[in-house]
């Protein structure tokens, strides 16, 4: 379906964790929407995302990223110059959602590889990314949080951490470069439904509590945040910078 209401041409967007998911559909979108697309993920079906966007007449490219690596990261921006000639638009949303275990359990391996990938990811991604929109006179980021980083709940106390600490790193680096044109805010997503929350989602018990406090009465689809993504990136939101947007079906509003 091609959706007029944003219009990216000429712009070169990038998307990390595109492989699948919110990624894979903020990517599509971008695509639809008139942006070369590049797509940094570690996972292999990036390639898949990107045959599907050149399927319709759109531009990607996919490019093998462990965001919790430097050298990684730095490549991939390099690529989407490299093939496209800048960069204005990143959705870094690349994560990994760890198994729902008490603090105590919890073993230090996990934890170190939450925080690697949730949110040193973001600090690389938004590092590199910032360093070429700066010579390109601007642009604009948008951080994948989630509401665990508004809100906690038990089990998740390093993913929680994590994204508490996106929500926190968003805020400084806008305040820092929203005079300098990039406009950085964060997405605080509810429960959305993709491979990575599938677990949650075939535990009885969870889906019967995230939906018995889901105000709207469901879950998310990917395409709802990539829409989000798109609009806080877009000329209409020239005046976003800084913030959190919940996208929870009202989750959060009690």
């Amino acid at each position: 379906m091609k959706h007029d209401v944003f219009n990216f041409s000429g712009k070169v967007a990038l998307v990390t964790g595109g492989s699948r998911g919110i990624g894979r559909a903020t990517a599509e979108l971008f695509a639809q929407s008139g942006a070369k697309v590049v797509i940094g993920d570690i996972d292999p079906a990036g390639s898949e995302t990107v045959d599907e966007i050149k399927r319709y007449g759109g531009e990607a490219i996919f490019v093998n990223t462990d965001v919790s690596d430097e050298s990684d990261v730095r490549n991939l921006i390099g690529a989407a110059v490299k093939s496209y000639g800048g960069l204005h638009c990143a959705f870094n949303n690349a994560g990994v959602l760890p198994p729902t275990v008490m603090l105590a359990e919890l073993d230090e391996t996990t934890f170190d590889k939450v925080i690697a990938v949730d949110l040193k990811g973001i600090f690389l991604s938004m590092k590199y990314e910032i360093g070429q929109m700066l010579q390109a006179g601007g642009g604009a980021i948008v951080n994948n949080a989630s509401i665990a980083g508004m809100i906690a709940e038990a089990g998740i106390s390093a993913y929680a951490a994590a994204k508490h600490g996106v929500i926190g790193l968003s805020k400084a680096a806008a305040l820092e470069y929203a005079s300098k044109g990039i406009r950085i805010n964060a997405l605080a997503p509810g429960l959305v439904e993709t491979a990575m929350t599938k677990p949650w989602f075939d535990d009885s018990a969870m889906r019967s509590y995230f939906m018995a406090n889901s105000p709207i009465g469901r879950f998310a689809q990917p395409e709802e945040i990539a829409g989000m993504v798109l609009f806080l990136c877009s000329d209409f939101a020239s005046f976003a910078a800084g913030q959190t947007f919940a996208i929870d079906g009202g989750y959060t509003a009690r």
